[in-house]
């Protein structure tokens, strides 16, 4: 399977696809403020490049829980500058890394694409702006459409599911015919069971057990699990820790949610699903090929 690029190049999805992501707020939940200056954040993305990232994904709002909305003029803002810049130095360096904007609002993506963005990651697959689909198919442009059960603000004010599997299933389908008729190419269609979004703990464990069957869906599938604090509830972290990066310290710090993160992103591979979204690029670029030659699709020779 293949997605098709905005140049009609193909992006092979033979093998795992790494998004590096590249945080421009104050307020994320895990790294707010670590990449704000534009110098930093481009420094940041080709490190995140010479990892092993295929795309990096930019956005300008935090979508963590509790998260408040902050206009379209900030966002173009924060992001601008840092994808004009970062697009001129990946085609020095990693010409086929591409870059993907993180936002709900057609504004917000259409100063990133005219900046050098080539993907739209949409948290609220095209509900809060349909012209955003519009957008994407006009521009021939890849588009991930995520389920996500009310919004940032209130979406873990007590999730509640009759049968997440069959409602994420279907809430999916329902996006990408809407994307659909809006002109999009299905080969730039990309889906996203939203773990962390709207879910508790259950819901997001029976999503990540269930991914062989939303892979069966026909649409390349997107998880972002990064140091989610629903991994913090496996296994024992020290409080006495103390973590080398990141604005807390100990249990409560993001940072240390690495193991299980990359338990996640080797799970992942070994059930099909296409692009794996994260903060560390380095080890998880190493768990998702180990997982793929463990699951015997690696034809290279390892010596």
């Amino acid at each position: 399977m293949d997605l098709l690029l905005h140049d009609a190049t193909p992006l092979s999805l033979d093998r795992p696809v790494i998004m590096g992501i590249l945080n421009l707020t104050p307020d994320s939940f895990s790294d707010g403020g670590q990449h704000n200056a534009p110098n930093q954040a481009v420094q940041h993305s080709l490190a995140m490049a010479s990892q092993g990232a295929n795309i990096i994904d930019v956005g300008g709002e935090s979508t963590r829980p509790g998260a408040q909305r902050i206009s379209s003029e900030e966002q173009i803002a924060r992001v601008v500058p840092v994808i004009q810049a970062l697009r001129q130095r990946l085609d020095d360096t990693h010409r086929t890394v591409q870059i993907s904007i993180d936002t709900t609002r057609a504004d917000v993506a259409a100063a990133a694409v005219d900046a050098g963005a080539t993907i739209i990651n949409d948290v609220s697959a095209g509900r809060e702006d349909p012209a955003i689909l519009t957008l994407a198919a006009e521009h021939r442009l890849p588009i991930i459409l995520m389920h996500m059960q009310g919004k940032p603000a209130t979406m873990q004010d007590k999730p509640a599911y009759t049968d997440i599997i069959a409602q994420v299933r279907d809430f999916l389908l329902g996006r990408a015919q809407a994307a659909l008729d809006a002109g999009a190419d299905r080969r730039q269609i990309i889906l996203d069971p939203g773990i962390g979004f709207g879910k508790t703990t259950e819901h997001n464990l029976t999503l990540l057990r269930s991914l062989p069957d939303l892979v069966a869906l026909g649409y390349p599938i997107l998880i972002g699990a990064s140091r989610k604090r629903f991994l913090s509830e496996f296994g024992i972290i020290s409080k006495s820790t103390t973590a080398t990066t990141g604005s807390r310290a100990g249990g409560d710090n993001p940072c240390n949610r690495l193991g299980g993160t990359c338990a996640i992103t080797a799970h992942c591979v070994a059930a099909g699903v296409a692009l794996l979204r994260v903060h560390d690029v380095a080890p998880n670029r190493q768990a998702a090929d180990l997982a793929w030659a463990l699951k015997g699709l690696d034809r290279r020779k390892i010596s």
